[in-house]
């Protein structure tokens, strides 16, 4: 059992969260959600870091929830929905609004809330160990830690009801088939391909980066007008006379690649 129950690396411009707890299956201890939190706000807060990427130690991405795991108690306590948000919600909300790209490096089984926040990240990588689980009606629950919202966009309205609605766990390939998940390799080369798409992403001035994020997530929804107005409101922030700005432009006359240094 790991000491501590998720592992925070850095390399480069790419911040590795290892959620570690194997013998569980790295299911949500409130040790492991207040650490996962702690985790997302550093990585926010360090300006070196561009991009994130998070997987599971051992056999497993994140079973969900721990019910087991908060304290003495076996199931949530009512201060867990004092808000209006409640944990699972807090959770989903820091994941998806982490200013920075975050890749889910899905090595095992993601259920329940775990399968939200493989979702509540910006692309998936997985393998033929990959498994999803939605859990929840099992449970005599509705959809919590966002999955309502995210599941919907990513699959379509109906492939989401039919993963809701029946439980049925989906393997590796047929996840990729749905788009649960954006890149299929083999199991030994997972986070080989998910540092991979980090580094194509770290190449990018990390202002165009955070913007290119923030345009994507408020338009997915949003009315053609609107979108556009949000579109030029971003560029006309991107395009003020910043030293990335100037270094992409003599880099392209130059014929050379640039350095971005985030300033």
């Amino acid at each position: 059992m790991s000491e501590h129950p998720l592992q925070l690396d850095k390399q480069d411009h790419i911040a590795i969260v290892t959620l570690d707890r194997p013998e569980k299956l790295n299911a949500l201890s409130s040790d492991l959600q207040t650490a996962l939190h702690e985790a997302i706000t550093e990585i926010r807060d360090d300006d070196n870091i561009r991009v994130a990427v998070v997987t599971g130690a051992g056999r497993g991405f994140c079973s969900g929830a721990d019910l087991t795991g908060r304290g003495e108690q076996k199931t949530p306590t009512q201060n867990d929905h004092l808000d209006d948000l409640g944990w699972v919600g807090r959770q989903a909300k820091a994941m998806y609004g982490l200013n920075k790209p975050v890749i889910a490096a899905v090595n095992g089984v993601a259920a329940g809330a775990g399968m939200s926040l493989a979702l509540a990240c910006d692309m998936r990588v997985g393998s033929e160990k990959s498994r999803f689980k939605t859990v929840f009606i099992e449970r005599n629950l509705s959809p919590d830690s966002g999955m309502s919202f995210f599941l919907p966009r990513i699959v379509g309205y109906s492939r989401a009801a039919d993963l809701i609605y029946t439980s049925r766990a989906v393997d590796g390939e047929e996840a990729y088939r749905l788009g649960l998940l954006d890149r299929f390799v083999d199991h030994d080369d997972l986070m080989d391909a998910a540092l991979e798409a980090a580094n194509q992403m770290t190449q990018w001035p990390p202002l165009a980066l955070r913007m290119s994020k923030r345009v994507l997530q408020h338009n997915v929804e949003s009315e053609l007008d609107d979108a556009v107005r949000f579109e030029l409101t971003s560029l006309a922030y991107g395009n003020r006379a910043t030293d990335d700005r100037q270094e992409s432009i003599a880099a392209f006359r130059e014929k050379r690649n640039p350095v971005y240094t985030g300033t």
